[in-house]
């Protein structure tokens, strides 16, 4: 990947891995492109998110990792920066400084190696973003030659704040009022570096009372405890460990550049080179009479039947299977010009509080707590949807099994049905005719974040224990 380029990735716990030697951080930035507060970076004086959807820890030479639960981003946050930084020098002296992005199972889903770095000391190095339902990557490559304190600006984090730097020693937190410890019990003294251990957790405001020299010892009391850790349980591959499989990482088919087909009338549609594994098909149609669509095998032999319609000016979108081989072969009967698109099921429409219009079949996702969804359907014939669960389903060439019906009804109506929790997929296979639907009474996912507000964050005092070494 080149920079500019961008790609989806899977809707999963996914690990972003820095390389080589430089300070990492993480923006979580608004449809504005500013963060909410200093609580949106997530650096190594703040490793963790509160939402718990980013957080950061150092890997091996020189590697810094950043773990992102897509599925746990809180729905005002629309992309995740990837930042790099320097205390010393420019990132042009900086070899092999890149980014790549891991899978729940440990294999690479994209990268992107920087090779036109320059005299900047800070860098927006690449991006997370929303698209379409799912989540795109993309090679950002932005440097700043004014470093983080202009990045900083950029992204709307406050930095007029001057901390106190009069402390002579990095403060510690005040020991809890419980009985001391038997003698064999107490921890050994504390080592002359000014700098509390890996396990010792400071406080925001102790962290920006702290001295540039604090930090540094700080970060380096970290690194040789992380080191340690280490040495006690050695990874058995260089490359960063994959996430534990756990019920938020998910996949809905394989990720891939869309493609669009052009025609009239009846034809036999093939595209090439796509990966294997659910996708969807867009159907746009200007044009009455018969809509058949179906699937073709090896032999030429029809499937199951994909659109059967008689209504005017056909659109929807539908899902199919791509072959081993990547080459989808589709049967149009159709009169009138046509627009077919294959898309990844990652482009599925978003189910939320406000109203979502459409018109026949679709593909909807739902990624947040049990909630009601109210659908409007104007239709006078079959209006048909099922789930597809997919907590926990991984294997991007399969779907999970459906779930049963949400809903099967005929003819024009209004209706509310309960949903269970996501991420799951509404595949409403049959919808002749426009229909909205909307979300209410939405509960907190039960990893702990409200899908339908962001988590309540600490009073905004701008980050400026990262901006530290901006500001030496």
């Amino acid at each position: 990947m080149i920079k500019g380029d961008n790609a989806f990735v899977p809707t999963a716990a996914l690990r972003v891995a820095v390389r080589n030697g430089v300070d990492v951080a993480a923006l979580l930035v608004t449809e504005q492109g500013r963060v909410r507060g200093d609580a949106d970076i997530v650096f190594d004086g703040a490793p963790a998110h509160p939402s718990g959807a980013v957080r950061l820890f150092a890997g091996e030479d020189g590697t810094v990792c950043l773990e992102t639960g897509l599925t746990s981003v809180e729905e005002e946050i629309t992309r995740v920066l990837v930042v790099a930084s320097t205390e010393e020098g420019a990132l042009r002296d900086v070899r092999g400084l890149s980014v790549e992005v891991f899978g729940p199972d440990g294999a690479t889903v994209v990268g992107y190696e920087v090779t036109d770095a320059g005299g900047e000391t800070a860098m927006v190095l690449a991006e997370l973003y929303r698209r379409s339902g799912g989540w795109k990557f993309r090679a950002v490559g932005q440097g700043y030659v004014d470093g983080l304190t202009g990045l900083a600006v950029d992204h709307g984090v406050d930095v007029d704040e001057d901390p106190q730097e009069v402390l002579e020693r990095i403060p510690t937190p005040a020991p809890p009022a419980t009985p001391p410890a038997p003698a064999e019990a107490q921890a050994p003294p504390a080592a002359p570096a000014e700098a509390p251990a890996q396990g010792l957790r400071l406080t925001r405001d102790q962290i920006l009372d702290m001295t540039p020299e604090q930090i540094r010892a700080l970060a380096l009391a970290q690194k040789q405890a992380r080191a340690e850790a280490a040495d006690q349980a050695p990874l058995t591959a260089s490359s960063p460990p994959a996430p534990k499989p756990d019920p938020s990482a998910w996949t809905c088919g394989p990720v891939f550049k869309p493609r669009t087909v052009t025609g009239r009338d009846n034809d036999v549609i093939t595209v090439k080179d796509l990966p294997h594994g659910p996708v969807m098909v867009e159907l746009t149609l200007k044009g009455d009479g018969y809509t058949g669509l179906w699937p073709l095998d090896e032999a030429n032999a029809k499937g199951r039947y994909l659109v059967s319609t008689t209504e005017k000016d056909f659109r929807g979108r539908v899902i199919t299977s791509v072959p081993e081989h990547g080459r989808l072969r589709l049967r149009l009967e159709a009169s009138g010009s046509w627009q077919v698109r294959i898309l990844p099921l990652a482009e599925a429409r978003r189910l939320s509080k406000d109203r979502l219009e459409s018109w026949g079949p679709d593909v909807l996702l739902h990624t947040g707590g049990t909630a009601d969804v109210t659908f409007h359907y104007k239709g006078d014939s079959n209006f048909i949807g099922h789930l597809y669960r997919l907590a926990g389903h991984t294997d991007p060439t399969t779907l999970p099994k459906p779930g049963g019906s949400v809903v099967s009804e005929i003819g024009a109506r209004r209706e509310t049905l309960p949903l269970p929790e996501g991420p799951l997929l509404v595949y409403l296979s049959a919808a002749d005719g426009p229909w909205d639907a909307r979300l209410k009474d939405v509960q907190p996912h039960s990893s702990g974040q409200d899908a339908d507000g962001p988590a309540k964050l600490p009073d905004p005092r701008g980050a400026l224990g990262w901006l530290r070494r901006a500001r030496r």
